[in-house]
């Protein structure tokens, strides 16, 4: 067996399908991890488990106990939840005012107003998706909506 550091130099080199196929073939089950530093640790912790021996039996129980004395939520109160869409995404982001706001700024000597909208922002009679897009069109170079319209910066 590798010592330590050259097992995890060598699993850190493999790609994520790679970590997936050797988990599979080292414990003779899938995994659904797709996420790469999880599954290093994982099947350092897995072989870790069978060389020096995985949790005691009393321990397990123990676990098991606390488990299922405690009061854990697994979902929101209802009528907390927070607003999502489809993709997952909150309906409205907390760093931008409410849909009708007027965003001012002065650029280069004139005023740049932009409405923000449910889904879009109105600049110049022109909607774009993002502020960034705005900011991109005002300057004419890419630049972070936010930092342009000091939204969110604090003074």
């Amino acid at each position: 067996m590798q010592n330590g550091y050259s097992l995890v130099q060598s699993l850190q080199k493999l790609t994520v399908n790679q970590l997936r196929e050797k988990y599979q073939k080292l414990f003779g089950e899938p995994t659904g991890g797709r996420h790469k530093g999880w599954l290093i640790k994982r099947i350092l912790w897995r072989q870790q488990a069978a060389v020096e021996g995985d949790l005691s039996e009393r321990a397990r129980r123990r676990a098991a106990e606390l488990a299922s004395e405690s009061d854990l939520r697994v979902t929101a109160p209802r009528g907390q939840a927070p607003e999502v869409k489809a993709a997952g995404r909150p309906l409205h982001d907390p760093r931008l005012p409410m849909p009708g706001t007027v965003i001012t700024r002065q650029y280069k000597g004139r005023l740049v107003q932009v409405t923000v909208g449910e889904a879009s922002f109105e600049y110049e009679g022109t909607s774009y998706r993002s502020l960034s897009a705005v900011a991109r069109a005002v300057t004419g170079s890419h630049c972070n909506g936010f930092l342009f319209f000091q939204l969110g910066v604090k003074p």
